[in-house]
């Protein structure tokens, strides 16, 4: 079985991702590593994300791809554990992930559950063009979500605008939200087209999304690649306090409820 994956990046060293590192990562995980994305407009549609990410598919030669955000990694520990599954479920076009986001190191929540493993060989006409972003993967039409493909009990570690600063953050925010409004013709919940005004929408679903952030996580016990950038974060990066909010952070009781059952459940 040969295992490839491919990612996304654009001048990573600018905007401050964790690329040595992911690449690393995924070098050690799979037969075949693809980069793509080099050549980002700086003004796109939405819609090019997922086109980019079809490229990417239709560039890998595995019998398994899988989709990795430039920020997002696995475990070393799962090396073996992940071919053993891949192995074992060949009869379905795509395998469901939990993903654990982090803002800072020291704690986590289970984001969502995503579909990024999928079965080229017994499925190449999968597109990556479904839900509301235009990049999950379909087959036939039909979006391959956690409703209709089987879970495994083997996390990706995402790591948020962790290593970033604000003014990385501001200017990437508004970039996307004006794909967004040329794409669909409103801002959503992006805010608007400025630095200021993007910065400040995404900032606040940060501080909500926080809110569920309750799973303690040391920094030894994440993936080896990343301990010592980790271990090394600097005050102007979102990761260190996010930006001092989480001085002032308080969460509730329902918080603290909602954050360990979505993780306890996806065990």
């Amino acid at each position: 079985m040969k295992l490839s994956i491919f990612t996304t990046m654009t001048e990573p060293e600018k905007r401050m991702d964790p690329w040595k590192e992911a690449i690393k990562c995924y070098e050690d995980y799979a037969d075949e590593v693809i980069t793509i994305g080099q050549e980002w407009p700086e003004e796109f549609r939405f819609d090019h994300i997922g086109k980019t990410f079809q490229k990417g598919f239709d560039l890998c030669s595995g019998d398994w791809v899988i989709r990795m955000d430039i920020d997002t990694f696995f475990h070393e520990k799962h090396i073996n554990y992940l071919r053993t599954e891949l192995k074992k479920l060949v009869d379905y076009p795509g395998i469901i992930f939990p993903k654990y986001q982090f803002f800072k190191p020291d704690r986590f929540h289970l984001k969502a559950k995503m579909c990024i493993a999928l079965n080229k060989r017994y499925f190449p006409d999968i597109k990556l063009n479904g839900g509301g972003d235009l990049c999950d993967p379909t087959l036939n039409g039909k979006v391959l979500d956690q409703h209709n493909l089987p879970n495994i009990n083997l996390p990706i570690w995402n790591y948020d605008s962790t290593f970033k600063n604000k003014q990385i953050l501001s200017e990437d925010r508004a970039r996307f939200a004006r794909a967004w409004e040329r794409q669909f013709g409103n801002w959503g919940d992006r805010g608007g087209g400025t630095p200021e005004v993007a910065f400040d929408a995404w900032f606040e679903m940060m501080k909500k999304r926080y809110q569920l952030h309750v799973v303690k996580m040391r920094i030894d016990k994440h993936p080896k690649y990343l301990q010592k950038k980790l271990s090394n974060i600097t005050k102007d990066m979102f990761g260190h306090s996010l930006f001092g909010h989480d001085i002032d952070v308080k969460r509730s009781p329902v918080s603290y409820y909602k954050g360990y059952k979505d993780y306890y459940l996806s065990r």
